[in-house]
């Protein structure tokens, strides 16, 4: 039986990271929106940095993955968890 597990190390050949990483960050500024989370302003002056330093989505969400699990932990977002670990475990 051979493993199948990518290594993250050696290829991101058919893993679409960049789609996976912007869906990411579209479900954190819909739980964003309206929420009075202390998560919330930390992420937009995290987002500012973001837009002045021009990085991508990917970067982001390797850069701030443990501030992002926290928050998607604090707001009961399963399906941003999933991906996020999806996200850091095959594309960071």
């Amino acid at each position: 039986m051979t493993d199948q597990t990518p290594d993250r190390y050696v290829s991101f050949c058919g893993l679409d990271c960049t789609a996976n990483a912007d869906r990411l960050m579209e479900m954190l500024a819909a739980r964003m929106a309206g929420n009075e989370s202390r998560w919330v302003g930390y992420f937009e002056k995290k987002l500012a940095e973001k837009a002045r330093m021009g990085t991508d989505n990917l970067f982001f969400a390797g850069a701030q993955v443990n501030a992002l699990r926290a928050f998607f932990e604090e707001v009961g977002d399963e399906a941003a968890l999933a991906l996020l670990w999806d996200l850091e475990q095959n594309c960071c």
